[in-house]
């Protein structure tokens, strides 16, 4: 009976230990993950960062347009033939704004346009 009395005492014991370990197991993990982990600080984003930052979009969208406006502008100058449109519609298949777009870009140069449509 004794034997039973310590023998159920170290099983008690042994269970009392378990749990010990595992929680320090899941402890070391977590503080090796808090090692490679990076932290970003929350800091709050004042209005006037946010005011200039949309300013900063809104100008360089702006910017853009107007270039883009630029050289639609300065490509509706450059003269090109009808026929030259309708040879690179129908051998090359493609809408006829892109093939006015290409012949525009190429200043009419029927052969040029051509071989940027291959490319």
């Amino acid at each position: 009976m004794a034997s039973d009395m310590d023998r159920h005492e170290q099983d008690q014991t042994e269970q009392e230990q378990k749990p010990a370990k595992k929680t320090a197991k899941h402890d070391s993990g977590a503080a090796d993950l808090e090692k490679v982990t990076d932290y970003a600080e929350e800091k709050e984003i004042s209005s006037q960062d946010i005011i200039g930052a949309m300013s900063l979009i809104g100008d360089k969208h702006s910017r853009e347009t107007a270039e883009k406006a630029a050289k639609q502008k300065e490509l509706a100058k450059v003269t090109i033939r009808k026929e030259d449109v309708e040879l690179i519609v129908r051998e090359m298949e493609i809408p006829r704004s892109v093939a006015e777009l290409k012949l525009r870009e190429h200043h009419g140069n029927v052969v040029n346009a051509l071989i940027e449509l291959t490319n």
